[in-house]
């Protein structure tokens, strides 16, 4: 079993940047698909970016491609999530989640494990 623990969310100003991050507990973090979600108020969660086991494999949504990296450090047991120029509309609780196998996938459903969630709030 894998728990899952965001940080770094927090109240930025439109055009600034946050670096994420989800430790992972478990022996078996590099063998799971890890990726990044986000869910607005009122709005369904919307897959954000995924990174596969070896990180040599990345998926971004549109809305945010170019914008976003992400990375992971198995040796930490830990995926980040970098965001730059951000925008209002990224404002949401930004989740983690994994799930076994080497595909990126952009379904929620698909996804073993979750976080709690951390809060990004964009000013403008």
């Amino acid at each position: 079993q894998v728990q899952l623990v965001e940080s770094g969310g927090g109240l930025v100003q439109a055009g600034g940047s946050l670096r994420l991050s989800c430790a992972a507990s478990g022996p078996t973090f590099r063998s799971y698909t890890m990726a990044w979600f986000r869910q607005a108020p009122g709005k369904e969660r919307e897959f954000v970016g995924g990174i596969s086991w070896s990180g040599g494999i990345t998926a971004y949504a549109d809305s945010v491609k170019g914008r976003i990296t992400i990375s992971r450090d198995n040796a930490k047991n830990t995926v980040y999530l970098q965001m730059n120029t951000l925008k209002p509309e990224d404002t949401a609780i930004y989740y983690c989640a994994a799930r076994p196998g080497i595909a990126v996938v952009p379904t929620p459903l698909e996804y073993m494990y979750w976080g709690q969630g951390t809060q990004v709030t964009v000013s403008s």
